[in-house]
C-alpha cells in the first residue's frame, strides 16, 4: 500500500491508473502520426501544443475510469463489467471532446485524430485489462503473508486478502496465538497470563514462517500480554521478514479504524489525531470562501426548490433541527424540508428506511440531488459546520448511540461537516450498526485528517452526487 494524500492506495491499482495513462497518451501520438504523417503530426504536437492536449485528455480517461468504479475491486476482475463500463467512459470522453470543441475550438486535437485515438484507446485498455487481471491473479507474483493470530481480527483480515487480489498479498497460513487455546491444546502446563512465551512456542512459529515461506507476518492478536513472541518477531525482522500490525495494515486495506480490536493506547500515541493551527486556519478560510461562493452559485435554485416544496406538500420549504457539533454543543441545522410536516408526531426521532413513506416525491428528488443540504452552507459560513468532517448527529441518537459504540464521542473532537470520509465510503446510516461503521472511517479521518485528505474526500462527494449514491 501507498500512502497519498493521507489515504492508502494498492499498487498495483496505482501501477494500472499510471499503465492505463500511458496507453492513452500513446494511443493518441499514433492517432495522430496516423492521420497528418510524421511531419504534420510534429508542427502539431510542437507548434500547437499537441502534447499538452493529449496529456489532458489522459487525464480525462483516468478520471473518467475511476468515476465509472473501473479501479474498484468488484469490478476489476469482471470481464463483462469492464467492458460495458470502458465502452461507457469512451462515450463521456467522446462527449467532453465534442463540447470541448465549440466550448474553446483551439483546445481539440482534431475530429479525425480524436475518432482513430478513442478506437485505439479502446482497444489498447479492453487487452491491457485482461491481460493485468491474468497478471493480477497469478498467486507467485503476490507476496506470501501469513497472520499470526486466531481472533476476529485475523478473521476479518484473511477475507480481506481472499477477495481483494489487487493488494499483491497472499495468505498462505495462519498461525495460531502463542497462549492460546489452540496452542495449549498438547500442553502440560497452561501458561500464566504474563509469562513470557515457551521456547518451544517461539520455535514453532520459526518453523512455521519458514515452512509457509512466508516475505511477511501480520500480528493480529487478540490479547498479546505475555505471549507476543517480540525476541523471534525481532531477529525474523532483522533478517528481511516484514512484520505488520493487523491493526494498522487494517487500517491501511478497508480506509477505516477497527475500534473493536484497538488498543486505547494506539489512539492516544498514534502521530495522527492532532490538527494544526495552520491546517484548522485553512479550512476556516476554505469553509467560509466556498459556502460565499456555494451560496451564490445556487441562489437562482433556491425559488425554485421553495416553490416545489411548498406546491407539492403543506408546511415549511425550510427547517431547522437540532444537532450535535464539536465538544457536543447543540446547534440547528438548516435544511430544505423533505419529509411530511408531521413526519414524526408519532414515532419521535427515527432514523430514514428504504423507500421511507414519510419522504415527499419532491423531497427524494432533493435527497438524491443533495440540494436539501444547500441551506447547511450558513451553518459553514457560522462556523457550526465546516466543508468535510464527520456528519452530525440528533442529540436523541448521540446519548444512544455513546453508550453502544466504544469511543463515540471521539466523533465531536472536530466541527462536523456537510459531507466527510463516511459519507463517500459508506451507505446512509440508518441503524446502530451503521453508526458503528460510520464511526470507524470518522475515526480514520480524525487521526489522518489533513488537506490533501479533504482534497480527496471533496473529489469522492462529486462521484457520490453523480450517481445518486447513499441517498435515502
Amino acid at each position: 500500500m501507498i500512502r497519498i494524500l493521507h489515504a492508502y492506495f494498492p499498487v498495483r491499482t496505482l501501477f494500472l491508473g499510471i499503465t492505463e495513462a500511458l496507453l492513452v497518451s500513446v494511443a493518441f501520438l499514433a492517432a495522430t502520426v496516423a492521420r497528418l504523417g510524421t511531419g504534420g503530426a510534429g508542427y502539431v504536437l510542437n507548434q500547437q501544443h499537441g502534447s499538452i492536449k493529449i496529456i489532458c485528455i489522459s487525464l480525462a480517461f483516468v478520471i473518467c475510469m475511476y468515476y465509472f468504479d473501473l479501479y474498484d475491486s468488484a469490478v476489476l476482475g469482471n470481464r463483462r463489467e469492464v467492458l460495458i463500463r470502458l465502452t461507457q467512459v469512451l462515450g463521456t470522453v467522446y462527449c467532453l471532446l465534442l463540447l470541448l470543441h465549440y466550448i474553446y475550438p483551439p483546445l481539440e486535437l482534431g475530429r479525425g485524430i480524436s475518432v482513430i485515438g478513442l478506437a485505439l484507446v479502446m482497444l489498447c485498455l479492453f487487452f491491457w485489462r485482461r491481460l493485468f487481471s491474468k497478471i493480477n491473479s497469478i498467486p507467485d507474483l503476490a507476496d506470501r503473508v501469513v497472520i499470526l493470530g486466531d481472533g476476529p481480527l485475523a478473521d476479518i483480515l484473511q477475507r480481506e486478502y481472499e477477495s481483494r487480489p489487487e493488494l499483491g498479498l497472499r495468505l498462505v497460513g495462519r498461525i495460531p496465538a502463542i497462549g492460546g487455546a489452540d496452542s495449549q491444546a498438547g500442553s502440560q502446563r497452561p501458561e500464566r497470563r504474563g509469562d513470557a512465551p515457551a521456547k518451544e512456542a517461539v520455535e514453532d512459529l520459526s518453523r512455521a514462517v519458514k515452512f509457509f515461506r512466508a516475505s511477511s507476518i501480520v500480528v493480529a492478536m487478540s490479547d498479546r500480554r505475555g505471549k507476543l513472541p517480540v525476541d523471534a518477531l525481532l531477529a525474523m525482522k532483522c533478517r528481511g521478514l516484514q512484520v505488520h500490525d493487523g491493526a494498522d495494515l487494517y487500517e491501511a486495506i478497508t480506509g477505516k479504524v477497527q475500534t473493536e480490536y484497538v488498543r486505547l493506547g494506539w489512539l492516544l500515541f498514534s502521530p495522527g489525531c492532532h490538527a494544526s493551527k495552520i491546517h484548522l486556519a485553512y479550512k476556516r478560510a476554505a469553509s467560509i470562501l466556498v459556502s460565499i461562493s456555494g451560496l451564490i452559485l445556487t441562489l437562482p435554485l433556491l425559488p425554485l426548490i421553495y416553490l416545489a416544496i411548498r406546491l407539492t406538500s403543506p408546511g415549511p420549504a425550510l427547517y431547522r433541527q437540532r444537532r450535535v457539533g464539536r465538544d457536543g454543543i447543540e446547534f440547528h441545522c438548516y435544511k430544505f424540508r423533505t419529509m411530511r410536516q408531521d413526519a414524526e408526531a408519532d414515532t419521535g426521532p427515527t432514523w430514514a428506511a428504504d423507500d421511507d413513506p414519510r419522504i415527499t416525491r419532491v423531497g427524494a428528488l432533493l435527497r438524491k440531488l443533495r440540494l436539501d443540504e444547500i441551506p447547511q452552507l450558513w451553518n459553514v459560513l457560522r462556523g457550526d459546520m465546516c466543508l468535510v468532517g464527520p456528519r452530525p448527529e440528533r442529540p436523541e441518537f448521540v446519548s444512544a448511540l455513546r453508550q453502544e459504540i466504544p469511543y463515540y464521542d471521539l466523533r465531536h473532537t472536530v466541527r462536523p461537516g456537510i459531507t466527510g470520509w463516511a459519507q463517500v465510503r459508506h451507505k446512509y446510516g440508518s441503524s446502530v450498526e451503521d453508526a458503528r461503521e460510520k464511526l470507524r472511517y470518522d475515526l480514520f479521518y480524525i487521526k489522518n485528517m489533513s488537506i490533501g485528505l479533504d482534497f480527496l474526500v471533496f473529489f469522492q462527494t462529486i462521484k457520490v452526487i453523480l450517481w445518486a449514491r447513499g441517498a435515502k
